[in-house]
């Protein structure tokens, strides 16, 4: 089989099928990770070196930028990127991985399209494109589907093999052969009635999480302004047994999904119905201004202290998109980090699990040791990830922007464990 990219979806999907037998051809465009990836290396961090390793010395995993390496594959699953450019979906990486993958498709092969895109795609654009460059017939001569990831990089308790698996098919021979191949891979497959319904379950996944991260930002902004607690409001809510589902405010949403695949549906909406998504676009306002607000909570926080932004030192805590990962995609907080020092700020930024590489200019990158954090006229929690120590910080920052309610505070709800040195901690 062949797994066309090698990144947070396609190498966990592409590991996991040498593990249960398949061999397989991992196809990157990038010739850097090929290397990596020839040498027992990964780049992603849910998957080590020695899986890598292991999936090598078996003999049935390579690596490779040459789609000529994939001729006469029984199944394909492309897992490529789908961005936003200018809120327009790119659909290029797709569009590629079609003509290129068409012209090593053979009669009775299974193709399935994972990259995240709106409904009609596979039909309308990928299964056409297969079908040019192979001169063989979806549903015909091969099967076609589509198939949503769910990975969620970090998570310690859902992956990919005990996450159920959304499976479709052009037609009913098409997801018999689909749901087949993830019944070897996955516990449960659920299938639908669709290709376009299971393109629009991805969709609908992530425009729930992210119409409900909106909410509780927005009322982080106005609680604020009230004078409540939203995080205690959150924790008392929860306590509730039925009827509500617990999201909490940040400092903004980041990755792929968050981001952009909501954009997808509501261009599709307006592209095909001529209406708005309201939901999306109002979620995607708030979403994409709390960077924006972070940024004047810090204002606010050194003004209270005669403080200037300009000329003031800031550490930043984090700058991944989300705790425990090296993903810098889409971040708010390297949003943050580009704000604050475009207003003079001298800004530090500290993540162990990012490289300096996503640095906006500016920014300088240090360690999150006592010496940084004292001399630092403001902290910002932007990511709380558990190499931080929130000991070492609640000792030796004088003052603290929580954007995660991670530090204790004098709150209900604070943790107890840690005490708080006459530090100033301000939640978002």
């Amino acid at each position: 089989m062949v797994v066309v990219g090698q990144g947070y979806v396609g190498l966990p999907l592409a590991m996991r099928a040498v593990d249960v037998g398949w061999s397989v051809v991992g196809i990157e465009i990038d010739e850097g990770r090929v290397k990596r990836l020839g040498i027992g290396e990964s780049y992603v961090e849910d998957i080590p070196d020695s899986i890598v390793a292991a999936a090598l010395e078996s003999g049935r995993y390579h690596a490779s930028s040459h789609y000529a390496d994939a001729a006469g594959f029984d199944v394909a699953v492309v897992t490529v990127p789908t961005p936003l450019r200018d809120g327009v979906p790119d659909l290029s990486y797709i569009e590629s991985a079609g003509r290129s993958l068409g012209a090593q498709l053979v009669a009775g092969a299974t193709v399935v399209l994972e990259s995240t895109t709106y409904p009609g795609t596979t039909d309308e654009l990928f299964g056409p494109l297969l079908e040019e460059s192979s001169g063989l017939v979806a549903g015909d001569s091969f099967f076609l589907g589509y198939s949503p990831e769910r990975i969620d990089p970090g998570n310690p308790t859902w992956n990919l093999v005990n996450t159920p698996k959304v499976v479709s098919g052009i037609d009913a021979a098409s997801l018999r052969a689909v749901r087949e191949f993830y019944d070897t891979l996955v516990e449960r497959t659920v299938p639908v009635a669709s290709i376009r319904t299971a393109e629009l379950t991805k969709l609908l996944e992530n425009t729930f999480r992210h119409v409900n991260i909106a909410l509780v930002n927005e009322l982080a902004m106005f609680a604020h302004e009230l004078g409540a607690d939203v995080w205690e409001a959150i924790e008392a809510a929860s306590t509730k047994p039925f009827g509500f589902l617990r999201f909490t405010p940040g400092p903004g949403v980041g990755g792929h999904c968050l981001p952009i695949d909501p954009s997808y549906l509501s261009w599709r909406v307006r592209r095909s119905l001529g209406r708005s998504f309201r939901f999306v676009e109002l979620a995607n306002d708030v979403n994409d201004n709390m960077p924006d607000h972070v940024v004047r909570r810090a204002v606010e926080m050194l003004n209270r202290r005669r403080m200037a932004v300009n000329g003031s030192r800031i550490l930043l805590l984090g700058l991944a998109y989300k705790k425990n990962t090296s993903d810098t995609r889409e971040s708010s907080a390297v949003r943050v980090a580009a704000l604050l020092a475009a207003l003079g700020a001298d800004v530090r930024a500290a993540d162990p699990h990012v490289d300096d590489s996503c640095l906006p200019s500016g920014v300088a990158f240090v360690e999150a040791d006592a010496q940084e954090l004292a001399a630092a006229d403001l902290v910002v929690v932007l990511v709380d990830h558990d190499a931080f120590e929130r000991g070492l910080v609640a000792r030796n920052a004088r003052a603290v922007l929580d954007t995660r309610c991670w530090l204790p505070s004098r709150r209900s709800g604070g943790h107890d464990d840690v005490e708080v040195a006459g530090a100033d901690v301000v939640l978002l």
